[in-house]
């Protein structure tokens, strides 16, 4: 299931990669950049995640809360 998954994935993000940089490319090759990107972007996080631990814990809880906030006074106003 999990490659299945990472098909999907990729293809998705292989589809936004190549619009956002207006290329052409071809159903294979636009999986392919996804499936790349995914992998990539995947090592890249979990480097990040493992040098900052807690703070990148803390960043993630900060930037939810920042959210909800907004969320909250978006809806209060109505």
């Amino acid at each position: 299931m999990p490659v299945v998954l990472l098909i999907i994935v990729g293809a998705a993000a292989g589809f936004i990669a190549t619009r956002l940089m207006r290329i052409e490319a071809g159903i294979v090759q636009t999986v392919l950049i996804g499936i790349g990107g995914a992998l990539i972007g995947g090592l890249a996080i979990r480097f990040l995640v493992a040098i900052t631990g807690a703070l990148a814990g803390l960043v993630g809880a900060l930037l939810g809360a920042l959210l909800l906030i907004w969320v909250w006074q978006t809806f209060r106003q109505r």
